[in-house]
């Protein structure tokens, strides 16, 4: 099983890493881990991916909850949230190329960010399908370098928005 977990923490130093320290300790398995500021600078929003078996996540899910810097933690699915990456591709590419290279990008809303003599530069975000089928579409040329931000996520709608004084 895989659970995405959205957790609105006070935005202090070293609170990514007691998250990651909680997971390493006790062996869980970190799939991705994105965090950043929110409209509020006192808090982070970090979205943490993990799989494992019901009782495992549920522990996780009890340990996480036990953290001081907590303020609120959601569990988001696919029915009722917003997922999206973001994916940068580095590819081989000669001046014949590129005409096609931009064509597959132009079919994925993708963004080429960077042209040099030999090399192009893609920037997309969706959900992680579309990521995975852009990278297989591409892999026909030669990949130099590829970075993924991980997943990132919101619920729909405005029901379960936390405020905080």
């Amino acid at each position: 099983m895989r659970i995405v977990f959205s957790l609105l923490m006070d935005n202090t130093p070293g609170v990514l890493s007691r998250i990651a320290g909680l997971f390493t300790r006790r062996g869980y398995n970190i799939e991705s881990i994105t965090a950043g500021v929110t409209a509020d600078p006192r808090f982070t929003r970090m979205t943490v991916v993990s799989t494992g078996d019901r009782d495992i996540l549920e522990q996780i899910e009890k340990q996480i909850r036990k953290l001081e810097d907590v303020r609120d933690i959601k569990r988001l699915y696919d029915k009722n949230s917003v997922f999206r990456e973001l994916v940068m591709i580095k590819i081989r590419a000669t001046a014949q190329q590129r005409e096609a290279v931009n064509a597959v990008a132009t079919i994925f809303r993708a963004s080429i960010v960077d042209v040099s003599k030999d090399s192009m530069t893609i920037m997309m975000t969706g959900d992680q399908d579309k990521v995975d089928a852009l990278i297989n579409l591409l892999a026909d040329y030669e990949i130099l370098e590829l970075a993924r931000t991980g997943l990132t996520g919101l619920s729909r709608g405005s029901d379960d928005v936390r405020y905080f004084d």
